[in-house]
């Protein structure tokens, strides 16, 4: 019998995971760290069908009915599957949520999706909530995964921990027929701007997603993927969890991303599904060490990664031998093979999406050894609608279109997209569904884009985040952060200028870069005022000068607002995905930069 589901054998996400048992019911599903046990703890298909098969009689315990919506607040691991399997096998909707997002945001959510059952992780998530319980009118009963102690319980008699909630339990795995346009999750976009909308996405939309992702590379039975990009995030849940079950891969779920330098060592995982934060953070430790290394060591790596990066070019066949790729065994075995069993040694594919990787880290990585494909999507397109495959890969675009992915290029460079992935809508807002799916189905994606002769995609910007300055030269932002960012002083940089005389930056510094850089400036690194002084002004802005040296002499910072406060999802100025919400930072330093325009004139 073959190991790939199809679509059409599963027609909906619970007769994906039914088909999944009965073709394994044997074989190791997924691997989750007992803390109890201080070890890794694997299940197989049949031990997870029995765990869905009780929540699903807690789940008709509660009296919900078809339809009905069942919010999940959990970190990655098993509990997460078997809550969104329970919910689906009976024809609930699940509304995925991000453990760190603010209780304001989720009450909303909560509230606006008209939730009936909450599943959250424990004391920190529910404390929070109940601070909100005027707004949570709807919401029948909240179950915690952890337990909770008698003396901390608050007087509300909706919440329940998980092993009460389950205890006695137990039944036969249900797979409710259910059309395959039938809607089986709101997603609600982590929005830069306003309120979060909520995107409808049927069974037949991800059922299509993870198979069609699935044809860009060899995935199979023999894979383990590392889980911990949140499951709340579609490029996870589609790519990480029903791309492995269609499959039949492995999952193992990540303690967290503190732990995540030893899980990969631990685990050596052979896939790895991020946003390229974690690749510039990796790639910045590994830059600050080089600083401490030799000048010979220094030289040696950077022969190594342009080395390397020939040899990759050669593979696909853009490059012509050169003498110099015979030096590539003896640079891997001193060189290369030391970083990547940092990252466990066994990586067939590091996918990169959610936002542009840096042109600069994807040929760093390739030059190590370590394939990375970089790809491009959106929730409301299930999410993925291109991706580079390993024999074309041009890590400077992102890729070509999936099998039964059509795109095209609208008006203003506007990237369109029609597929079976395509969103049913936004969840009671006809006029943004309408807004973003056009008459004939075409998705609006808002980004800016180019394809080349052979079908690969490039963005170029977004239509609505350009600036315009003062004499009518237009900047794109979001390149020029991406430039900056690669000197790993700066932790997060906002570009900005609209209608002004020149460019200016908002830049969150990394605390440990500062110091030294501070120690060389002989000037104290806790004080604002040194901080914000001229002289340390004149400094930072020679690095961002350097980053910013290919573009053109107006699209140039000549000012700057260094902080050493990084903007959160906590404090309101990050998404749950780690995207900046430019308008509420933009509005938070507002005296300031109207300031500084003032003192050195507009």
């Amino acid at each position: 019998m073959p190991a790939v589901i199809t679509p059409e054998e599963a027609g909906t996400l619970a007769g994906l995971f039914r088909e999944r048992v009965q073709r394994t019911p044997s074989a190791v599903a997924y691997h989750q760290y007992d803390v109890a046990k201080q070890a890794w703890v694997g299940s197989t298909w049949r031990e997870v069908a029995t765990e869905v098969a009780r929540w699903q009689q807690a789940l008709l315990k509660e009296g919900l009915q078809p339809g009905d919506r069942v919010a999940i607040m959990l970190r990655n691991c098993r509990e997460w599957v078997v809550c969104d399997q329970a919910c689906a096998g009976l024809g609930l909707v699940s509304v995925p949520l991000y453990t760190d997002d603010r209780p304001d945001n989720v009450a909303y959510i909560l509230q606006e999706a008209g939730v009936k059952l909450l599943v959250v992780e424990g004391r920190l998530q529910w404390r929070r909530l109940l601070e909100l319980r005027e707004r949570l009118d709807g919401l029948q009963r909240i179950v915690s995964v952890h337990t909770i102690d008698a003396d901390d319980k608050p007087d509300d008699d909706r919440l329940d921990a998980l092993s009460d909630w389950l205890f006695g339990l137990q039944g036969e795995l249900q797979a409710r027929e259910a059309a395959p346009d039938e809607l089986a999750t709101i997603v609600y976009t982590s929005g830069t701007t306003g309120r979060p909308k909520g995107v409808m996405l049927s069974h037949r939309n991800l059922l299509f997603n993870a198979h069609a992702s699935s044809l860009c590379a060899d995935f199979n039975e023999d894979d383990l993927f590392l889980s911990f990009l949140p499951l709340s995030h579609t490029l996870e849940r589609t790519g990480g969890y029903y791309l492995p079950m269609l499959v039949g891969a492995q999952v193992a779920y990540a303690r967290s991303v503190q732990t995540l330098a030893d899980d990969l060592c631990q685990l050596r995982p052979t896939v790895l599904i991020s946003v390229p934060r974690i690749y510039e953070r990796v790639y910045g430790r590994i830059q600050a060490g080089l600083k401490e290394k030799s000048s010979l060591a220094r030289r040696l790596f950077a022969l190594t990664v342009a080395v390397g990066w020939r040899r990759f070019e050669r593979g696909q066949g853009r490059a012509r031998w050169s003498p110099a790729l015979l030096l590539w065994p003896l640079l891997h075995r001193l060189v290369a093979i030391k970083v990547l069993a940092r990252l466990g040694g066994r990586l067939r594919y590091a996918v990169c999406g959610g936002a542009p990787l840096p042109p600069p880290i994807a040929r760093f990585f390739i030059g190590l050894g370590l394939p990375v494909f970089h790809g491009y999507g959106m929730t409301e397109s299930s999410p993925v609608i291109s991706v580079n495959r390993p024999d074309d890969n041009i890590p400077a675009s992102i890729g070509t279109p999936l099998p039964g992915v059509e795109v095209r290029i609208g008006e203003q460079d506007e990237l369109l997209t029609r597929s079976p992935a395509v969103m049913l809508g936004y969840w009671n807002n006809p006029e943004a569904t309408s807004a973003a799916i056009d008459t004939e189905g075409w998705l609006h994606s808002g980004d800016k884009a180019r394809m080349d002769e052979a079908g690969h995609l490039y963005i170029t910007g977004r239509i609505k985040e350009i600036i315009v300055l003062g004499n009518g030269e237009k900047v794109p932002p979001a390149d020029m952060e991406m430039a900056i960012a690669l000197d790993p002083l700066f932790d997060q940089v906002i570009v900005l200028g609209e209608g002004r005389s020149c460019l200016a930056a908002l830049l969150v510094l990394n605390p440990e870069e500062w110091s030294a850089l501070a120690e060389e400036l002989d000037v104290d690194p806790r004080s604002e005022k040194d901080l914000n002084s001229r002289f340390v002004e004149k400094a930072l802005r020679a690095r961002v000068s350097r980053q910013l040296k290919e573009f053109p002499g107006y699209a140039q910072v000549r000012r700057l607002i260094p902080t050493l406060e990084p903007w959160t999802v906590e404090d309101g100025l990050m998404t749950p995905t780690l995207k900046m919400k430019r308008e509420r930072i933009l509005k938070q330093f507002a005296p300031r930069i109207e300031a500084l325009y003032e003192t050195h004139g507009d």
